[in-house]
């Protein structure tokens, strides 16, 4: 007997959540019949019609996905025209829980003077959630009263400036802003927590570095609640004193805005740093260094380093409890979720609360360093799955309770002319591969998510914050029907000792790092030889020298411990043989400074790796008693070379290794200990083969390993851990070998990053 059909059949897709979400978003199919076409028209319009006010939601993320979902990206330029738009106009008691460890930009200047969280995506997401209700009945305005007052508010967080301002009415005023257009409680609100970053000690600093002020308005409101005979000193010592006064600050800006008082909550108080951990074994510290890393390889693992206990407010949780509906938001895929999930107690949370709807919004696009490779196979572009396996592997407990249901781009909505532009540009989709999906125990929801007016006026594709409030209210409005008939397949909550995943920051690896680097630095003897703007050109290195131990926090600060200063010598001064590579610096361990040929001034990529080679070589130290280069030779025959090492005796030397590391390394480079002489190390060199002396190497391998982009030399040499090994090729599985134990010891003992 055939099946019986359904109107509903008549709706594209297989899950009956698909039809309803593409009815409600496009209507219904053409060329009905009367009584068909009324059917469907009535269903939609029960849907559209749920009541959805007292609907509590819970959004999890960080930047652009978070606020685009939210409320639109707050960001760009043409945001203020609608900026009443998405989850927070549908369900009005929408919170965000926002992740705290991006360090670059603005915010990474930020934590150069304060002890404070990240606060960029805090104050993206905090401009994305101020409600046109909540405006018009705090402050008795129209909807277009309210719309520009949105469009101020915009340009004033928004606006970004790079040399200090005389006054607060100095600063406001390049902003484009005129305060008194605003309500005055809110005018007089802005105009004080300005006036504070130029009153308080404390903020005063910051204004000297390039900063977005809607980030210092935030830092203000903070520190507004925070007596001010309390230094940073001593909040950097006692950051407990920070979490009241930073719920607090926001709560009130918050208020004050017209998002409410709880709409933006950090996902912890205390200061954090993203660690990422590669295939091939290379561990990156920091999120906006691993944002624009290209190593190649599949990110294997995730971890987030706290300066301390972390702190999760009891708000936090209360709101995860309380939530109907729990949302993981879009983002980047290793800087976003996952960090908050890492947070003590939040991927719990979120397991105990059994009642909510919880849904996960796929990323759409691949994204370069993070998405481009699978750890299946680094040839093989990501998929639905791997991003599911990705948070599995990087999640406390992985998946299991965090969501059940998962929102994806529905490919068939998009143009192919988009899509084959988007190729070129190297930008590719991530696939839905629904069953692979389905088989790790969660619903995939194809849809078309995607904002028609971004695509018409910016030509790209991303998530429309209206279409997606339309799809979750939605599948809320059918959410008790699909629970009882899913009611067997509810996850087991997991208990998990969240202990193991959580990693104290070293101290210097918090904003008193800045200053640690500051006060060594000021130790450092800076020279230029024979040069007549020599002052200014110390004043320049200094600066630069500065940046690179900032910009590289994997760097540990005792890695100076032997280095004395930086000199820079004039072309025609430079004295030191080339003949085994073409690196203008080195580190000298008879005086104990950095020399650099002084061309490598003149770009600051140029300057970085040349500072770096040299202060990994000055590891060693002066490890080396003599070296020199024998010929080998058998019956008269020269058949190659043989390179002599004899190294100091331990008591003598100023090696910032001990002397079982230094014989790990040296063994590692392919240097043999002589049995007769464990000081004595020795490597053959076949005919004319090239050579890298271990103290270059040594140089060029940290060069690398900060930065693959800096030692092109060592990068291919370490391609070869891209290729599968073969059993047929004995020497190269031992070449790959000697490979990856090279990085896990530059990981493990020369950045100190056991795993």
């Amino acid at each position: 007997m055939g099946r019986q059909l359904s109107p509903l059949d008549l709706l594209p897709h297989a899950d009956l959540r698909e039809k309803l979400v593409e009815l409600v978003l496009y209507g219904q199919p053409t060329g009905l019949d009367a009584e068909t076409a009324t059917q469907f028209q009535h269903l939609r319009t029960a849907l559209e019609d749920k009541a959805v006010e007292d609907v509590r939601i819970v959004v999890f993320g960080g930047g652009t996905g978070l606020s685009n979902l939210i409320g639109g990206d707050s960001r760009i330029a043409t945001w203020p025209r609608k900026p009443f738009v998405g989850l927070k106009e549908l369900f009005p008691h929408t919170r965000s829980i926002v992740c705290v460890t991006d360090d670059g930009g603005s915010t990474g200047e930020l934590q150069k003077d304060l002890p404070l969280i990240a606060l960029g995506d805090i104050r993206h997401v905090l401009l994305s959630s101020i409600q046109s209700d909540r405006l018009q009945t705090l402050y008795g305005l129209t909807l277009t009263q309210a719309v520009e007052v949105v469009s101020a508010l915009s340009s004033l967080f928004n606006y970004r400036f790079n040399q200090r301002p005389d006054t607060a009415t100095t600063l406001v005023g390049q902003a484009g802003v005129d305060l008194q257009c605003l309500p005055s409680p809110m005018s007089e609100a802005l105009a004080g927590l300005v006036t504070l970053l130029f009153t308080d000690p404390r903020l005063s600093p910051t204004l000297s570095r390039p900063h977005c002020l809607g980030n210092l308005i935030l830092a203000a409101a903070i520190y507004a609640e925070i007596p001010q005979e309390i230094t940073n000193d001593e909040l950097m010592a006692g950051r407990e004193l920070l979490a009241a006064p930073l719920s607090r600050g926001l709560g009130a800006l918050s208020t004050i805005l017209g998002a409410g008082e709880q709409a933006v909550l950090p996902c912890t108080s205390t200061q954090a740093q993203l660690s990422v951990l590669y295939s091939n074994g290379v561990q990156v510290i920091g999120e906006y260094k691993s944002g624009y890393a290209q190593r190649g390889y599949p990110v294997e693992r995730v971890f987030v380093e706290f300066c301390q206990e972390p702190h999760v407010d009891s708000d936090v949780l209360d709101a995860i409890a309380q939530a109907d509906i729990l949302i993981m938001a879009p983002g980047s895929l290793y800087s976003s979720l996952i960090p908050i999930f890492q947070v003590p107690g939040l991927a719990q949370a979120v397991r105990k609360n059994q009642k909510a709807l919880k849904i996960l919004v796929s990323n759409l696009w691949v994204q370069a360093g993070e998405t481009d490779r699978s750890m299946g196979d680094v040839e093989h572009k990501f998929h639905v799955s791997d991003l599911l396996r990705a948070y599995e592997r990087n999640i406390p407990g992985g998946t299991n309770g965090l969501f059940e249901q998962v929102l994806c781009l529905s490919l068939k909505d998009v143009p192919a002319s988009v899509l084959q532009r988007y190729t070129v540009e190297g930008k590719v989709p991530i696939y839905l591969d629904r069953e692979k999906v389905r088989a790790q125990g969660f619903t995939p929801i194809e849809c078309g998510i995607f904002s028609r007016t971004a695509l018409a006026e910016h030509g790209v594709i991303q998530h429309g914050p209206n279409h997606l409030a339309k799809v979750i209210k939605t599948l809320w409005a059918v959410f008790d029907h699909f629970k009882s008939l899913e009611q067997g397949s509810i996850h087991n909550e997991v208990l998990v000792d969240e202990s193991v995943w959580v990693s104290r920051a070293r101290a210097e690896r918090s904003t008193s790092r800045y200053r640690l680097i500051e006060q060594r630095l000021v130790d450092l003897s800076l020279e230029v030889s024979g040069c007549a703007t020599a002052p200014e050109l110390t004043g320049r290195i200094q600066r630069m020298v500065t940046a690179i131990l900032w910009r590289h926090p994997d760097i540990p600060l005792t890695h100076l411990e032997s280095v004395r200063g930086i000199i820079c010598v004039e072309q025609e001064l430079w004295r030191r043989n080339q003949r085994w590579d073409s690196v203008f610096s080195y580190y000298d361990p008879e005086d104990g400074l950095i020399k650099i040929r002084e061309d490598q001034l003149q770009q600051e990529q140029t300057f970085e790796i040349a500072f770096l080679v040299a202060l990994g070589q000055s590891l060693l130290g002066n490890y080396a008693r003599h070296k020199e280069m024998k010929p080998l030779k058998i019956d008269g025959i020269v058949l190659g070379k043989v390179y002599h090492l004899h190294l100091l005796p331990v008591m003598q030397r100023t090696c910032w290794f001990s002397d079982q590391e230094l014989s790990r390394y040296l063994e590692l480079t392919r240097m043999l200990p002589v049995e007769s002489d464990p000081s004595h190390f020795t490597r053959l060199i076949n005919g004319d083969e090239g050579f890298t002396p271990p103290g270059m190497l040594m140089g060029l391998n940290y060069a690398w390993y900060l930065d693959n982009r800096f030692a092109s030399h060592v990068e291919y040499k370490m391609a070869v851990m891209k290729i599968a090994p073969s059993s047929l090729i004995p020497e190269q599985v031992k070449m790959l070998g000697r490979r990856q134990q090279l990085v896990t010891f530059f990981r493990e003992v020369v950045f100190r990053n056991p795993l």
